[in-house]
């Protein structure tokens, strides 16, 4: 699945909900899954369940950009789609005093 399917297929299948709920409920839920992703990191889960709270990151992002009328896949282009956005080198040659 592409991303573009994914983000399509999160608005055909929650985007009813997801529009009630709004911004600010959703980002909530976001959070949420972003702070179980951080501990299957930081606890050594098994991969299958880290690779879940992935997904579980990324539908709830997709959520985020539905709600929002962001193109994710237009967004990552337009930022990532000539290499790095500060050098414009791949692969970055960046310092690390940037972001390590």
């Amino acid at each position: 699945m592409t991303l573009d399917e994914f983000q399509r297929f999160i608005k055909t299948t929650f985007g009813e909900k997801d529009e009630r709920r709004g911004i600010a409920g959703t980002f909530m839920w976001f959070m949420e899954e972003v702070g179980e992703l951080a501990e299957a990191l930081r606890g050594n889960a098994p991969k299958a369940d880290t690779a879940a709270e992935f997904a579980d990151v990324l539908a709830w992002l997709a959520t985020l950009a539905n709600i929002s009328g962001i193109d994710l896949s237009k967004a990552i282009t337009d930022k990532y789609g000539a290499g790095c956005p500060e050098c414009a080198k791949i692969p970055c040659e960046c310092g690390t005093s940037e972001k390590p």
